[in-house]
């Protein structure tokens, strides 16, 4: 073993650029604690100024397009997680979401390289050699443009369960302590989000003064350089336990595994309209290839059309960016690793499943037309006499959004049912209408009209569970093709 983790550092020290003949030095420690790297884009990220949005130091829109990588640090070795990591930073991908202190038996099952993160599970006594390993995957993230939105640790490392996870290990106490530890740690990398929480409600006083000691203590730690907030429990958002506290700068919601629109995502502009104004975005909604609603018995799989649909109405509810999962990629899984609920595939064959790649096309329509304006407006969609087919429930649900002054308006048509639009949510006396294919990122253009009255628009695919999101534009604003990004 002592030959084995000598072989990492060594490898550690050949990536960093600096060679050692005997162990790690006071002075290398000490640099690898403060781990300040060049990272590419312009982290660290900040809130736009109208506080519905993300965007880069440079005052440039940033789309969250997560992925849930909740075992990243803890199961995947480097070649592996460098795998991982090119992989979603060609399909678009922009934050990958990952804990420290994992779930799955994450204090004392060891990752690739035989290293636990803490000693005893003292939150106060980290091992130096577990956070190398977090330590490279971080740095390697930012060299490929990848924001990390990082879980101090998962929840229940501070809340009871009855999955047998844990121990519950942090107090008040130590919880300021290990945050302060890591944010000082992290202080310097550029490309990371705090994400506290960890999937689980917060039922005590107690726990919220764990939360909010960590928070404090991860301030602290990195000076206020990194954005915050709050992954809950499927259901729930962070806004119902912490939405006016100072240090959660947005609120992240876990629309979770269900494919329905009402009592659900329809609960992303539950939070949009809240006050004081923050950004919201769904941190968890159905995964790809997941037991729908966890009863696969009753409701089978979910498919790539399952994860488009919360990615659009999330979107055009007003989330300021998205997260997908897959259900084999979050828990890393791979023959002879013990499944959590029957995944289908390992991780690797699971990261060319088509909703993984469709998610740019949803990314790349919204950056195509002004960002920091766009507003959700479901009243661009006339009700029929039936409002349960139009605007419809279910999985069936249209939504849709605009540009706040109306040089824009988009809605997601999830069924190839025809609908009707106010024309008057438009600016300028004509209009130029598009259909955008969710499923390749395509263009088709409709026609340049005048803008009067309601239209009627019937999708492509009539009568099918196709989706397709509509596209008008004021003619004057010579927009490009939905989807192609502005020069």
């Amino acid at each position: 073993m002592v030959h084995h983790i000598r072989g990492v550092v060594v490898a550690l020290l050949a990536y960093s650029g600096v060679v050692a003949a005997e162990g790690l030095p006071a002075s290398l420690l000490a640099s690898k604690r403060s781990n300040a790297v060049e990272t590419p884009g312009s982290f660290p990220l900040r809130v736009s100024a109208n506080k519905r949005f993300l965007m880069t130091s440079e005052g440039k829109p940033f789309f969250y397009l997560g992925d849930t990588a909740w075992e990243l640090f803890h199961r995947l070795n480097r070649e592996q997680a460098e795998k991982y990591l090119r992989d979603r930073a060609a399909k678009g991908f922009t934050v990958i979401q990952a804990v420290v202190l994992a779930e799955l038996d994450g204090l004392k099952a060891p990752n690739p390289y035989g290293q636990t993160p803490l000693f005893d599970n003292d939150p106060t006594r980290p091992n130096e050699k577990y956070f190398e390993h977090v330590d490279w995957i971080v740095k390697r993230a930012g060299e490929l443009g990848l924001v990390i939105g990082m879980l101090p640790t998962w929840g229940d490392k501070w809340m009871a369960d009855q999955g047998g996870n844990g121990p519950v290990i942090f107090t008040p106490e130590n919880a300021a302590v290990y945050g302060e530890w890591l944010g000082k740690r992290y202080r310097d990398q550029a490309n990371l989000i705090w994400i506290l929480g960890g999937d689980r409600s917060v039922k005590t006083d107690q726990h919220k003064a764990i939360l909010r000691a960590m928070a404090k203590g991860l301030r602290a730690g990195d000076g206020g350089t990194h954005l915050m907030t709050f992954h809950p429990r499927g259901g729930e958002g962070s806004s119902q336990y912490f939405h006016a506290d100072e240090w959660l700068d947005f609120n992240m919601r876990q629309n979770g595994h269900a494919a329905e629109f009402t009592g659900r995502y329809d609960q992303t502009r539950r939070d949009y309209d809240l006050k004081p104004i923050k950004p919201v975005l769904d941190g968890e909604p159905i995964y790809e290839d997941h037991p729908v609603s966890f009863r696969a018995k009753e409701l089978g799989y979910s498919t790539a059309a399952d994860v488009r649909r919360p990615l659009y109405w999330d979107l055009f509810s007003g989330a300021c960016g998205h997260t997908y999962g897959h259900h084999s990629v979050w828990q890393m899984y791979q023959k002879g690793r013990a499944p959590i609920n029957y995944p289908l595939m390992t991780w690797e064959e699971a990261l060319n499943q088509p909703g993984a790649g469709q998610m740019r096309y949803g990314r790349r329509l919204l950056e195509s037309r002004p960002f920091f304006s766009r507003i959700p407006d479901d009243s661009l969609i006339v009700p029929s006499e039936i409002p349960a087919v139009i605007p419809g429930a279910g999985i069936r649900r249209f939504v849709a959004t605009r540009d706040e002054a109306g040089s824009y308006a988009m809605v997601y048509a999830p069924v190839g049912r025809s609908f009707r639009v106010r024309m008057d949510k438009l600016t300028g006396p004509k209009v130029k209408a598009w259909w955008y294919n969710p499923r390749d990122g395509k263009a088709r253009l409709i026609g340049t009209f005048p803008n009067t009255g309601i239209r009627v628009f019937t999708p492509p695919d009539v009568g099918e569970l196709l989706d397709w999101v509509l596209v008008l534009d004021d003619a004057a604003k010579n927009y490009a093709e939905p989807g192609i990004l502005p020069k």
